[in-house]
């Protein structure tokens, strides 16, 4: 079984995301915003390895519709990452990513990657003692999947931090 948990966007504001989001769409902030900075990390992190060593500093936020379908909503601050729409030359933020809940994530990762895609980060456990787990792939067109163990509200609500 293979259902979508989340779709990530890009967005110039992460705080002004979450309450357009919020206000307009009814989106519950369930995580964050939280911010990244590689500066302050081990060597060896989450962020990095998903996103690429070139990621400095962002921020993101994990909303929810009321379907239990959540957007994770990221601010690109080092460096930005704006796309540039090829007729006019305007700058614009678009999709990132989407993310499917899968039986096995690294099963699936890996066929995946037999099929012509590729695995793009390592099996990441979010939450220490539960079995929780993301990684993050991509199909072989160039689009990035994010596979999590359970929905989004179980990977990322009630946390206590």
């Amino acid at each position: 079984m293979v259902a979508i948990t989340h779709v990530g966007l890009a967005v110039p504001d992460v705080e002004e995301a979450v309450k357009w989001y919020g206000k307009v769409l009814g989106f519950k902030l369930i995580a964050g915003p939280y911010t990244f900075n590689a500066e302050e990390e081990q060597a060896e992190n989450m962020t990095q390895d998903l996103l690429g060593s070139h990621i400095k500093k962002m921020k993101n936020a994990h909303m929810t519709a009321d379907n239990q379908v959540g957007i994770e909503l990221f601010e690109f601050n080092k460096p930005q990452m704006p796309l540039v729409l090829k007729d006019t030359n305007e700058q614009y933020q678009s999709y990132f990513h989407m993310c499917l809940i899968a039986d096995d994530v690294e099963k699936l990762a890996d066929k995946i990657e037999q099929s012509g895609g590729k695995k793009r980060s390592q099996v990441w456990n979010t939450r220490p003692g539960k079995p929780y787990y993301l990684v993050y792939c991509e199909d072989p067109f160039g689009n990035i999947i994010e596979l999590y163990s359970h929905s989004t509200e179980l990977m990322y609500g009630n946390r206590e931090e």
